[in-house]
Protein backbone atom coordinates (compact mmCIF):
# COMPACT_ATOMS: atom_id res chain seq x y z
CA UNK A 1 0.00 0.00 0.00
CA UNK A 2 1.39 3.03 -0.67
CA UNK A 3 -0.31 6.87 -0.26
CA UNK A 4 0.67 9.97 -2.59
CA UNK A 5 -0.21 13.49 -2.16
CA UNK A 6 -1.65 15.83 -4.65
CA UNK A 7 -1.81 19.25 -4.32
CA UNK A 8 -4.50 21.00 -6.31
CA UNK A 9 -3.46 24.84 -5.91
CA UNK A 10 -3.14 27.01 -2.97
CA UNK A 11 -5.67 28.91 -1.03
CA UNK A 12 -5.47 33.07 -1.26
CA UNK A 13 -3.71 35.16 0.27
CA UNK A 14 -1.90 31.96 2.94
CA UNK A 15 -0.45 30.26 0.18
CA UNK A 16 -1.61 27.22 1.73
CA UNK A 17 -2.06 24.02 -0.32
CA UNK A 18 -5.47 22.52 -1.53
CA UNK A 19 -4.82 18.57 -1.33
CA UNK A 20 -6.19 15.54 -2.79
CA UNK A 21 -4.78 12.12 -1.74
CA UNK A 22 -4.02 8.69 -3.53
CA UNK A 23 -4.11 5.42 -2.01
CA UNK A 24 -3.48 2.45 -3.98
CA UNK A 25 -3.95 -1.03 -2.28
CA UNK A 26 -2.91 -4.44 -4.07
CA UNK A 27 -6.97 -4.37 -5.23
CA UNK A 28 -8.05 -1.39 -5.15
CA UNK A 29 -7.09 2.14 -6.19
CA UNK A 30 -8.76 5.04 -3.69
CA UNK A 31 -8.75 9.06 -4.46
CA UNK A 32 -9.07 10.48 -1.03
CA UNK A 33 -11.33 14.22 -2.42
CA UNK A 34 -11.09 15.88 -6.04
CA UNK A 35 -10.06 19.21 -6.03
CA UNK A 36 -11.02 22.90 -7.32
CA UNK A 37 -12.83 22.52 -10.70
CA UNK A 38 -10.13 22.09 -13.72
CA UNK A 39 -12.41 24.70 -15.66
CA UNK A 40 -11.36 27.24 -12.86
CA UNK A 41 -7.55 27.16 -13.74
CA UNK A 42 -6.26 30.57 -13.94
CA UNK A 43 -9.50 32.07 -13.02
CA UNK A 44 -7.69 33.74 -9.78
CA UNK A 45 -5.48 35.95 -12.15
CA UNK A 46 -8.88 37.54 -13.79
CA UNK A 47 -11.62 37.37 -10.95
CA UNK A 48 -10.68 38.92 -7.40
CA UNK A 49 -12.72 36.95 -5.78
CA UNK A 50 -11.06 33.76 -6.58
CA UNK A 51 -10.43 31.52 -3.72
CA UNK A 52 -8.35 29.21 -4.88
CA UNK A 53 -4.79 29.83 -7.24
CA UNK A 54 -5.14 27.08 -9.61
CA UNK A 55 -2.61 26.80 -12.33
CA UNK A 56 -3.51 24.82 -15.65
CA UNK A 57 -2.26 20.74 -15.11
CA UNK A 58 -2.46 21.25 -11.34
CA UNK A 59 -6.03 19.95 -10.78
CA UNK A 60 -6.33 16.45 -9.84
CA UNK A 61 -7.10 14.53 -13.19
CA UNK A 62 -4.19 16.09 -14.73
CA UNK A 63 -2.23 15.64 -11.62
CA UNK A 64 -3.32 11.95 -11.87
CA UNK A 65 -2.60 11.22 -15.31
CA UNK A 66 1.10 12.23 -15.06
CA UNK A 67 1.25 9.35 -12.69
CA UNK A 68 -0.52 7.13 -15.49
CA UNK A 69 -3.88 6.86 -13.26
CA UNK A 70 -6.66 7.17 -15.40
CA UNK A 71 -10.41 8.16 -13.98
CA UNK A 72 -11.47 5.01 -15.27
CA UNK A 73 -8.86 3.68 -13.01
CA UNK A 74 -10.00 5.28 -9.88
CA UNK A 75 -12.51 2.05 -7.94
CA UNK A 76 -13.22 4.72 -4.76
CA UNK A 77 -13.40 7.97 -4.14
CA UNK A 78 -13.64 9.07 -0.52
CA UNK A 79 -15.28 12.36 -0.03
CA UNK A 80 -14.12 14.21 2.95
CA UNK A 81 -16.90 16.53 2.49
CA UNK A 82 -18.35 18.68 -0.30
CA UNK A 83 -17.18 21.85 -0.07
CA UNK A 84 -16.02 23.00 -4.38
CA UNK A 85 -12.45 23.28 -3.48
CA UNK A 86 -12.41 19.41 -2.18
CA UNK A 87 -15.45 18.28 -4.89
CA UNK A 88 -15.03 19.65 -8.16
CA UNK A 89 -14.18 17.10 -10.38
CA UNK A 90 -16.08 14.10 -9.35
CA UNK A 91 -17.76 14.30 -12.67
CA UNK A 92 -14.26 12.64 -14.22
CA UNK A 93 -14.27 9.30 -12.15
CA UNK A 94 -17.77 8.00 -13.48
CA UNK A 95 -16.57 4.18 -12.95
CA UNK A 96 -15.93 5.18 -9.37
CA UNK A 97 -18.32 4.50 -6.18
CA UNK A 98 -18.45 7.18 -4.31
CA UNK A 99 -18.43 7.23 -0.03
CA UNK A 100 -19.23 9.95 1.90
CA UNK A 101 -21.17 10.57 5.51
CA UNK A 102 -24.86 10.14 5.18
CA UNK A 103 -25.42 13.29 7.67
CA UNK A 104 -23.04 14.98 5.66
CA UNK A 105 -24.86 13.46 2.17
CA UNK A 106 -28.51 14.98 3.51
CA UNK A 107 -27.15 18.36 4.99
CA UNK A 108 -25.19 19.08 1.62
CA UNK A 109 -28.18 18.45 -0.69
CA UNK A 110 -30.33 20.73 1.61
CA UNK A 111 -30.74 23.97 1.84
CA UNK A 112 -28.38 24.52 4.55
CA UNK A 113 -25.85 23.12 3.05
CA UNK A 114 -26.15 25.74 0.06
CA UNK A 115 -22.40 26.59 0.16
CA UNK A 116 -21.67 23.12 -1.73
CA UNK A 117 -23.77 24.14 -4.50
CA UNK A 118 -21.19 25.66 -7.08
CA UNK A 119 -20.13 22.05 -7.63
CA UNK A 120 -23.25 20.78 -7.21
CA UNK A 121 -23.50 19.20 -10.37
CA UNK A 122 -20.63 17.70 -10.66
CA UNK A 123 -20.76 15.42 -7.26
CA UNK A 124 -25.28 15.00 -7.13
CA UNK A 125 -25.27 13.15 -10.27
CA UNK A 126 -28.55 10.49 -11.15
CA UNK A 127 -26.05 8.15 -12.48
CA UNK A 128 -23.34 8.17 -9.36
CA UNK A 129 -22.27 5.39 -7.42
CA UNK A 130 -22.85 6.35 -4.13
CA UNK A 131 -21.95 4.43 -0.73
CA UNK A 132 -23.26 6.65 2.15
CA UNK A 133 -21.66 5.27 5.35
CA UNK A 134 -22.37 6.12 9.31
CA UNK A 135 -19.47 7.18 11.34
CA UNK A 136 -16.28 5.53 11.85
CA UNK A 137 -16.17 2.70 9.00
CA UNK A 138 -13.50 0.51 7.87
CA UNK A 139 -12.88 1.26 4.17
CA UNK A 140 -10.90 -1.55 3.53
CA UNK A 141 -8.13 -3.33 5.34
CA UNK A 142 -6.05 -0.75 6.20
CA UNK A 143 -7.90 2.20 5.78
CA UNK A 144 -10.38 3.53 7.98
CA UNK A 145 -12.67 6.74 7.64
CA UNK A 146 -13.15 8.80 10.91
CA UNK A 147 -16.24 11.02 11.37
CA UNK A 148 -14.98 14.21 12.28
CA UNK A 149 -17.87 16.46 12.05
CA UNK A 150 -17.57 20.50 12.93
CA UNK A 151 -16.19 22.36 10.02
CA UNK A 152 -19.47 21.09 8.52
CA UNK A 153 -21.66 18.05 9.43
CA UNK A 154 -20.51 14.99 8.37
CA UNK A 155 -16.60 15.83 7.63
CA UNK A 156 -14.72 12.44 7.63
CA UNK A 157 -11.04 12.30 7.97
CA UNK A 158 -8.99 9.25 6.93
CA UNK A 159 -6.42 7.31 8.89
CA UNK A 160 -4.44 5.18 6.40
CA UNK A 161 -2.39 2.23 7.51
CA UNK A 162 1.22 2.09 5.87
CA UNK A 163 3.87 -1.14 6.64
CA UNK A 164 6.44 1.14 6.67
CA UNK A 165 5.75 4.35 7.63
CA UNK A 166 3.10 3.32 10.17
CA UNK A 167 -0.36 5.33 10.21
CA UNK A 168 -1.06 8.36 8.89
CA UNK A 169 -4.06 10.22 9.86
CA UNK A 170 -5.40 12.90 6.53
CA UNK A 171 -6.96 14.90 9.16
CA UNK A 172 -8.41 17.00 6.05
CA UNK A 173 -10.53 20.36 7.31
CA UNK A 174 -10.91 18.77 10.71
CA UNK A 175 -7.67 20.12 11.78
CA UNK A 176 -6.63 22.00 8.50
CA UNK A 177 -3.46 23.92 10.35
CA UNK A 178 -1.04 22.85 12.67
CA UNK A 179 -1.88 25.76 14.57
CA UNK A 180 -5.12 23.91 15.28
CA UNK A 181 -3.88 20.86 16.68
CA UNK A 182 -4.69 22.03 20.20
CA UNK A 183 -8.57 21.30 20.85
CA UNK A 184 -9.38 23.78 23.24
CA UNK A 185 -6.90 26.61 22.07
CA UNK A 186 -7.14 26.05 18.42
CA UNK A 187 -8.41 29.13 16.21
CA UNK A 188 -12.21 28.19 14.80
CA UNK A 189 -11.86 29.39 11.37
CA UNK A 190 -14.71 31.29 8.95
CA UNK A 191 -15.33 28.24 7.55
CA UNK A 192 -15.92 26.06 10.76
CA UNK A 193 -20.04 25.99 11.31
CA UNK A 194 -19.62 24.59 14.61
CA UNK A 195 -17.14 25.39 17.35
CA UNK A 196 -18.58 22.73 19.95
CA UNK A 197 -18.10 19.77 17.25
CA UNK A 198 -14.69 21.14 15.77
CA UNK A 199 -13.18 21.05 19.35
CA UNK A 200 -14.34 17.61 19.96
CA UNK A 201 -13.44 16.33 16.45
CA UNK A 202 -10.16 17.62 17.03
CA UNK A 203 -10.16 16.23 20.39
CA UNK A 204 -11.24 12.80 18.37
CA UNK A 205 -7.94 13.07 16.12
CA UNK A 206 -5.54 14.22 18.07
CA UNK A 207 -6.27 11.43 20.85
CA UNK A 208 -6.54 8.69 17.93
CA UNK A 209 -3.48 9.71 16.41
CA UNK A 210 -1.40 9.65 19.96
CA UNK A 211 -2.89 6.23 20.53
CA UNK A 212 -1.43 4.94 16.80
CA UNK A 213 1.27 6.67 17.12
CA UNK A 214 0.09 8.08 13.66
CA UNK A 215 1.59 11.27 11.73
CA UNK A 216 -1.07 14.15 11.52
CA UNK A 217 -1.35 15.40 7.60
CA UNK A 218 -3.48 18.90 7.95
CA UNK A 219 -5.55 19.56 5.34
CA UNK A 220 -4.17 23.23 4.62
CA UNK A 221 -1.03 23.46 5.84
CA UNK A 222 1.64 25.79 4.26
CA UNK A 223 4.78 23.81 5.28
CA UNK A 224 3.03 20.69 3.99
CA UNK A 225 4.00 22.10 0.36
CA UNK A 226 7.88 22.05 1.69
CA UNK A 227 7.75 18.72 4.53
CA UNK A 228 5.89 16.61 3.19
CA UNK A 229 6.87 14.46 0.14
CA UNK A 230 4.24 15.04 -3.45
CA UNK A 231 3.78 13.35 -5.77
CA UNK A 232 5.23 11.61 -7.56
CA UNK A 233 7.33 10.78 -4.39
CA UNK A 234 5.01 8.66 -1.92
CA UNK A 235 4.42 7.38 1.58
CA UNK A 236 4.71 3.43 1.89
Amino acid sequence: MKLQLLFSGRIRPIGAPVPAYLVTTGDATVLIDTGPPRDRAGAHRTDPDERVELEPGEDVPSLLGRLGVAPGDVDLVVCTHLDPDHAGNHDVFGAAEFVVQRSHHAWATSDAGARCAATRGRWDRPDAKLRLVDGDTELLPGIELIESGGHVPGHQSVLVRLPRTGPVLLAADAIPMTAALDPEKRPVFPFDMDEADVRASTRKLVDLAAAENALIICGHEPSNLTELRAAPAYYD
